[in-house]
């Protein structure tokens, strides 16, 4: 549940007005998004950070674990993947395997290219390239080479309409505003994670992007070959699963969903008072997912590996202890399907800034990573 409490700022431009409930109208009497004129949160946290703590830089850089961590989830996952090649797809076997351990072991291989794409496995751009090609193989569908370019607009765009494609659009928002439309998208929310950026803007096919494809595809065939098709079923089964009615999958819910009560004064845009809209997770699942639900703290230094991210909590602890936080990602999940006041249009946007990355403008490795 997500814990109620506001920045300095807000506490005192708000403590005097009653929470509302959680939900926006615009002129027309239907549910709106967030709107906000205000900056994103993290570069003015981290500059005020930085400014405290310098010490804290120290952190940055890549972290050499990254890649044993990947190479052992990846021959887990195969070597699982073959070993099921005789059980039946629909057999409960076969779908505990994949749930229990091969939605957790995705995830976590999502995640590793979440972390590679920052750069933070090696110092080489091409090295972390190659291990992100590799840490999806398991996964069976090619995305590392797309979703690096996406991720990081995410983070120099964060909330920016049209840029940040984690951000619902408004017809998933109007379309899925139910209790059956919400469970409709916490079940199959990875088919709208992978198809929701071609639908909004398309980046340029680069070499990386086809060599992505050439591996998967001669993985995915070498795979059926010599295995059979349901050790392939067996990864697609567990992608399908680490992205749905799974608690590992409550994370892509978390991190960026408004639960918080919001005030008439934050509502209101023209105020530009902040609203929360990045959210932290300090739970034992953070062990098998790269400390992911360190959002804020990764937000904040995108370019500090997941090993050190508690790290940064400790030092700047007086920055991140009163921020609204998440005690349970089930309970994420739950919370977002049943109740009437959270749903897709609760999410932070803006109309305008922000930069994208892998688009038109070459950005150099100290622009991406700033």
């Amino acid at each position: 549940m997500a814990r109620q409490s506001a920045t300095t700022a807000t506490k005192a431009d708000v403590s005097s007005e009653k929470p509302a409930n959680n939900t926006y109208e615009n002129a027309d009497g239907k549910k709106d998004f967030f709107w906000t004129y205000t900056e994103e949160p993290h570069r003015t946290r981290r500059m005020a950070i930085i400014k405290k703590h310098p010490e804290i830089l120290k952190l940055c850089g890549p972290e050499p674990l990254t890649k044993y961590v990947v190479a052992f989830v990846v021959l887990l996952q195969v070597s699982i993947a073959i070993t099921l090649r005789d059980t039946p797809f629909w057999s409960l076997k076969f779908w505990f395997f994949a749930y229990v351990f091969g939605a957790t072991a995705n995830q976590n291989l999502f995640l590793a290219i979440h972390e590679i794409s920052h750069n933070l496995a090696f110092k080489s751009g091409l090295a972390n390239r190659l291990l992100a090609i590799f840490a999806n193989l398991p996964i069976a569908i090619p995305y590392s080479a797309s979703f690096r370019p996406y991720h990081l607009t995410h983070h120099k765009s964060l909330g920016v309409d049209g840029l940040d494609v984690d951000l619902p659009t408004a017809f998933e928002a109007i379309f899925l505003d139910s209790i059956l439309g919400k469970a409709f998208f916490c079940t199959f929310q990875i088919f709208f994670y992978a198809l929701r950026p071609m639908a909004i803007y398309q980046i340029p096919l680069t070499g990386i992007h086809a060599l992505n494809i050439a591996v998967q595809v001669a993985f995915d065939f070498v795979l059926a070959r010599y295995a059979g098709g349901h050790a392939v079923l067996y990864l697609l089964l567990s992608s399908f699963l680490a992205g749905s009615l799974h608690p590992v999958a409550g994370h892509f819910i978390a991190e960026h969903y408004v639960y918080e009560n919001i005030t008439p004064t934050q509502k209101n845009p023209e105020n530009k008072v902040p609203i929360p809209e990045t959210f932290s997770y300090y739970g034992p699942l953070n062990v098998l997912l790269y400390n992911v639900g360190l959002h804020n703290e990764h937000h904040d230094f995108p370019a500090i590996p997941w090993t050190r991210l508690p790290a940064v909590y400790n030092i700047a602890r007086e920055f991140y202890e009163d921020l609204p936080r998440h005690e349970s990602w089930t309970y994420v999940i739950w919370r977002f399907i049943w109740d009437e006041n959270v749903g897709l249009n609760c999410r932070v946007k803006r109309q305008e800034g922000g930069r994208r990355v892998g688009g038109t403008a070459s950005w150099n490795e100290s622009e991406v990573q700033a």
